[in-house]
């Protein structure tokens, strides 16, 4: 049986019931209380008024209930059926987008129900998924385009020294092909990191011992020490200062991923900065049940309307290219956005106001 019959046939038998025990009151407080006999004879007596009887009205009575129940019946089969449809009429819209959105399309909207009832909510939680749905698969096939295009021009590349180094093989295409195919090894490293960083559930819980990624105690003021150690020499050679202030952060979450992170948002640093004479600061602290990483550059001045785009996979701002010693993609606060997302943390970016970039990291504590 559908829903809306189940609800009629529960409306009605929820009538016949009351029905029941108001003929049943009547019975109790009512006819229980009058005669079974005559008690006063018509025929010696001078009063002439009516002398119930229980049979007599039993008789009288029994026909009219009879039919009130039937009317009881009748009007809560028509009236339930009536309440069921106007009570499921958003679950109907509700299949309806569902099978819509089955079929491929996520732009189908249920729209205001006009109700504040628990089916208004269903179909405003409804639609605000399919919103979500809509913005996460065009942002997975975005990403997929771009990675597409991404690893097709190392390809690309790699294919034509082939072809020239076929004809002429000289040392400098042996040293060029493997400058391409590190950078499409990094690329292609980098995307799977991005991928398993974006499988985890946000805020949801890390995987135990022995996994990929597995859950530890860890210090972020360490993994900015260790970053910044690593790339030491690529800011001397930019000719930038490297400053590490503040004081242990801790938090609970994969050593790896984390590692990754801070060493993404030093190197960031360091790339999109001054060309001589920049500036790099990162500082570590702890406020309450928040552990807090902030890394702050000097640089060109970026418009606030960019920083929601910088945490795109492949996007690079406007007028950062690729150099010699720092191919990227794009990837680098994509990563880093992930991974705090994953560690069910915060990521705020914040153009400085002499220009360059502010980056803060909002971790639990552990």
């Amino acid at each position: 049986m559908s829903a809306r019959l189940k609800l009629t046939l529960s409306y009605a038998g929820f009538l016949m019931v009351a029905g029941f025990l108001l003929l049943a009151a009547v019975w109790i407080f009512l006819l229980s209380y009058v005669p079974d006999r005559l008690l006063i004879d018509p025929v010696h007596t001078e009063n002439t008024g009516v002398f119930p009887v229980r049979s007599n009205l039993l008789r009288i009575f029994a026909p009219p209930a009879a039919a009130v129940l039937l009317l009881l019946l009748v009007f809560g089969l028509v009236g339930g059926w009536f309440l069921a449809g106007r009570m499921l009429a958003p679950l109907v819209r509700i299949t309806k987008a569902t099978r819509t959105a089955a079929g491929g399309s996520l732009t189908h909207r249920i729209g205001p129900t006009g109700r504040r009832d628990e089916f208004g909510e269903l179909a405003v939680a409804f639609d605000v998924m399919l919103e979500r749905l809509e913005a996460h698969v065009g942002e997975q096939r975005r990403f997929a385009a771009n990675a597409s295009h991404e690893l097709r021009t190392p390809l690309a590349i790699s294919r034509t020294i082939l072809e020239v180094a076929r004809h002429d093989p000289t040392p400098e295409h042996i040293e060029r092909l493997h400058a391409v195919n590190t950078r499409a090894i990094d690329l292609t490293e980098a995307l799977l990191l991005l991928s398993r960083a974006s499988a985890i559930q946000p805020g949801g819980p890390l995987p135990a011992e022995g996994d990929l990624f597995p859950a530890a105690d860890v210090d972020l003021s360490l993994l900015v020490e260790e970053a910044v150690e690593t790339l030491l020499p690529l800011a001397e050679q930019r000719g930038l200062a490297i400053e590490v202030t503040g004081e242990p952060a801790r938090t609970r979450g994969s050593a790896e991923l984390l590692a990754r992170m801070a060493t993404n948002l030093v190197q960031n640093a360091i790339v999109h900065n001054l060309p001589t004479g920049g500036t790099v600061t990162a500082h570590t602290e702890e406020r309450g049940d928040v552990s807090v990483l902030r890394i702050e550059n000097t640089g060109r001045t970026l418009p606030p309307s960019l920083m929601p785009s910088l945490i795109e996979p492949f996007q690079r701002g406007a007028e950062r290219t690729r150099t010699a010693d720092h191919a990227g993609a794009g990837l680098g606060l994509a990563i880093v956005h992930s991974v705090v997302r994953a560690h069910g943390g915060a990521l705020d970016l914040a153009a400085c106001p002499g220009g360059g970039l502010l980056v803060t990291v909002h971790l639990t504590r552990s």
